[in-house]
């Protein structure tokens, strides 16, 4: 056979075992993994007990728990339209504006420390982003990140506290600028009374509400899952207490920025929300309306103290659940199972149940 005629036969050989792929790949089905049916999961606080060193992030469709330490990061960096930065309310993150936009010129003399301790009755709701709104985002203390960067102040930042009303000593305060960088951020810090800086470039990402920051390594934190793999997180948060700034254990918001809405059921008693909790379909979905606050959950579900005259016994508040819709529209009923040892837990590492309704 001569070579004229071989490689007409090889290229149309070639041609079909090219077809054949192409059209076994058409063919190939798309795989969809459902979501979870349900389970039941004890949260890894870590150490620290009430005052548990991780927050837990939940996915309920994956069944799965991702935790990340409080005191690794400082500064959120929002990765949706806005220019946003948030303070680490988990770590008791406080700060303040400074009138100045040089850095360097920035000094311990500019500020009084004393306005950023929280806890035991001080600070104010001023020097942390509030958490009495619906979004982290509503009213953060950094202002949005203008386009002309002489907008753009200086702020002092105490990066841990309130538990106490203590504050860190000055040379363990940071001060901070954040500028646009095109479509993301740079951030300027340096110790309080430092007369040089230093820089981090952050890119904003689609799949993430957050990129996370440490003022301490001057890089980027993993901290939270990707938006669309977490439903509430759980662990310990500055957040109210009438009309003050408090510091809660066993906290659990929603991740609202992701679309995630949730309400509570609350019953006349244990025995009764347990048979609504066992009943509890789609029909019944129908008659109630979801919130997107973030602190729908919050410390509801929990009693740590019968301090104040309650009559009610330290634990789960077994007369109520909730229900959450994650950013797909599954619908799950989620009730706390136990979180202290009054009623057979273990402090800093809850145990929740919830299933799919259907």
């Amino acid at each position: 056979m001569n070579r004229k005629t071989i490689l007409p036969r090889a290229m149309a050989v070639a041609f079909i075992a090219t077809a054949f792929v192409a059209c076994k790949k058409d063919k190939d089905p798309l795989i969809i993994i459902p979501p979870s049916s349900g389970s039941t999961l004890q949260l890894d606080g870590g150490t620290g007990e009430a005052a548990a060193v991780n927050s837990v992030f939940v996915d309920f469709s994956t069944d799965k728990q991702k935790t990340a330490i409080r005191d690794s990061w400082d500064l959120g960096f929002y990765s949706g339209n806005e220019f946003k930065v948030i303070l680490n309310n988990t770590n008791g993150v406080s700060a303040v504006a400074i009138n100045k936009t040089d850095i360097n010129a920035v000094t311990e003399a500019d500020v009084d420390l004393d306005t950023l301790k929280l806890g035991q009755g001080n600070g104010s709701f001023a020097v942390i982003d509030d958490p009495r709104e619906s979004s982290i985002l509503t009213k953060t203390v950094i202002a949005e990140v203008a386009a002309t960067d002489d907008n753009n102040k200086v702020y002092v930042v105490n990066r841990k506290g309130g538990t106490n009303g203590s504050i860190l000593p000055a040379d363990q305060i940071f001060k901070i600028r954040v500028l646009r960088k095109g479509t993301g951020y740079t951030l300027q810090y340096a110790s309080l009374n430092a007369t040089t800086f230093r820089t981090l470039e952050i890119a904003k990402n689609a799949d993430f509400n957050f990129q996370f920051a440490s003022l301490l390594s001057g890089a980027l934190v993993n901290v939270e899952p990707e938006k669309a793999g977490w439903d509430i997180v759980w662990g310990w948060s500055v957040y109210q207490f009438g009309t003050i700034p408090y510091s809660f254990s066993d906290l659990v918001f929603i991740n609202n920025l992701a679309g995630v809405t949730a309400f509570e059921r609350v019953y006349a008693s244990a025995d009764v929300a347990a048979a609504a909790y066992s009943q509890f379909n789609k029909d019944s979905v129908a008659k109630y309306s979801f919130q997107n606050r973030r602190d729908i959950i919050g410390s509801n579900w929990r009693v740590t103290s019968s301090l104040g005259g309650s009559s009610e016994p330290v634990g789960v508040r077994k007369n109520r659940f909730y229900i959450v819709k994650d950013g797909s529209g599954n619908t799950y009923k989620l009730k706390f199972l136990s979180f202290a040892p009054q009623d057979g837990g273990t402090r800093g590492k809850p145990q929740i149940e919830y299933a799919l309704i259907n």
